[in-house]
C-alpha cells in the first residue's frame, strides 16, 4: 500500500490494542512460516482465547489481516505497515531511554511499551536524529527503517547450537527483565564472542563460554540469545 494511503487511514485504525495486535502477530509471523494461531496469540497477549477471536474479526473488518480457516491469520500489507511503525517507535525509544537517559536495558522496554502508541512522527524523527539513526535497539533487535523496512539478520537461537559451536551474542529478548539483569550481573554483554563446550542431558543447562569466563545457562535463557554464527562452525 502507498505510504500516502497507509497515513490516511491511520487515524480511523490506530487504537493502542490495534497497534498491539499487529505487533504481536508480526512477532509470532517472523518465527515461522505458518499462520498465527488464536492460541499462541492469547498465549504471548495474556489473555484468553476468546478475547484474541473478538479482536481478531475486528482486525479483519479493517482489512489488517487474512483469516485462514482452521489455520490462523496473517497480517495485510496494511497490518504490516502499522506492526513495523510501532516497532520502530517502540526500539526507538528503548535506545533512547538507554543510551542518552542511561536507563538499564531491563527497565526500557516497559516504558517503551507505553510510549509506542502516544510517539508523534515528529519526535520520532528528532530521537532518531539525535541518536544517529541506529539500526539496533539495546537488545540487538533491528529497528526498522522510516520506509518500514526491516532487516532481522541471520541469526540462531542459543538453545540450537551443538556443542563446539561459535559465534557472536548479537541478540536476545526484552520480555523478561530478570534475565536482563542475570546477563549484566554475569557480565554478559551483546557482541561478545562465544563457545558452546557443553549441553546437559534431559533438559539441563547448557555451558557456554565467553572469553574467559564459563557460564551456565537455563534453557529459557539459552533459548531466549540469539547468535550470529561462524560459517566454519558446526
Amino acid at each position: 500500500m502507498p505510504y500516502s494511503n497507509f497515513m490516511a487511514t491511520k487515524d480511523v485504525t490506530r487504537t493502542p490494542a490495534v497497534e498491539d495486535y499487529a505487533k504481536s502477530i508480526f512477532a509470532l509471523e517472523s518465527r515461522t512460516a505458518e499462520p498465527v494461531s488464536t492460541n499462541a496469540l492469547a498465549e504471548r497477549l495474556g489473555i484468553t482465547p476468546g478475547s484474541v477471536s473478538a479482536m481478531l474479526k475486528r482486525l479483519d473488518e479493517l482489512g489488517l489481516i487474512t483469516h485462514l480457516p482452521y489455520r490462523g491469520v496473517r497480517l495485510t500489507s496494511d497490518g504490516r505497515l502499522i506492526a513495523l511503525e510501532v516497532i520502530r517507535h517502540h526500539r526507538l525509544l528503548e535506545s533512547y531511554l538507554n543510551e542518552a537517559l542511561g536507563m538499564p536495558w531491563d527497565m526500557v522496554h516497559a516504558e517503551a511499551e507505553i510510549l509506542e502508541h502516544v510517539l508523534s512522527d515528529e519526535l520520532e524523527e528528532l530521537i532518531a536524529a539525535k541518536l544517529g539513526n541506529p539500526t539496533i535497539d539495546p537488545h540487538g533487535d533491528p529497528i526498522p527503517s522510516v520506509e518500514f523496512e526491516i532487516d532481522e539478520g541471520n541469526t540462531r537461537s542459543l538453545e540450537d547450537l551443538p556443542i563446539g559451536a561459535t559465534g557472536r551474542f548479537v541478540r536476545v529478548s526484552d520480555s523478561d527483565p530478570e534475565m536482563l539483569r542475570y546477563l549484566a550481573a554475569q557480565g554478559i554483554r551483546l557482541g561478545e564472542p562465544l563457545e558452546v563446550v557443553e549441553r546437559q542431558p534431559f533438559g539441563g543447562p547448557l555451558f557456554v563460554r565467553f572469553g574467559e569466563e564459563t557460564h551456565a545457562l537455563g534453557e529459557g535463557l539459552a533459548r531466549a540469545m540469539r547468535v550470529e554464527g561462524d560459517e566454519s562452525s558446526p
